[in-house]
């Protein structure tokens, strides 16, 4: 008899190097968040010795995965993909916003789109992009 899993989604998160300092970040942010499980590339590599070579880590419950690739890539994060977050008042959107654009870049700064009452989208300074929304 087969036994299987359940299927499941994870965001994956890719840096070239600052993995850690990402999640660390993330997790400071979010209620309900923590790093699970962390493992790091060793002296023989194949990437930096003490990088990420896979780590999991929870924000607000929802499991996310990030490494430190050891190649360079042509390509980077997109706006396209992005991490939509509800927010539960109108402190922690601004918190959100404010901590999370630091450093990055506005695309649509907090405001009434009709669609919401109040939301804003950034990317963060890795480059990763995320709604912030507070509902009506």
């Amino acid at each position: 008899m087969e036994i299987t899993t359940p299927q499941r989604i994870t965001t994956f998160l890719m840096f070239e190097g600052d993995a850690e300092q990402a999640m660390s970040f993330y997790v400071s942010l979010f209620d309900d968040a923590e790093v699970v499980s962390v493992s790091r590339y060793g002296a023989d590599g194949p990437g930096a010795e003490g990088s990420i070579q896979h780590a999991t880590f929870r924000i607000a419950g929802v499991p996310l995965m990030c490494v430190d690739s050891p190649v360079k890539h042509e390509f980077g994060f997109t706006p396209a993909i992005s991490l939509y977050v509800q927010c539960a008042d109108e402190a922690e959107i601004d918190r959100l916003y404010a901590a999370l654009g630091e450093g990055g870049t506005e695309l649509m700064p907090l405001g009434n789109y009709g669609f919401s009452p109040r939301f804003g989208w950034v990317n963060d300074r890795f480059g990763v992009s995320w709604q912030l929304n507070l509902p009506a």
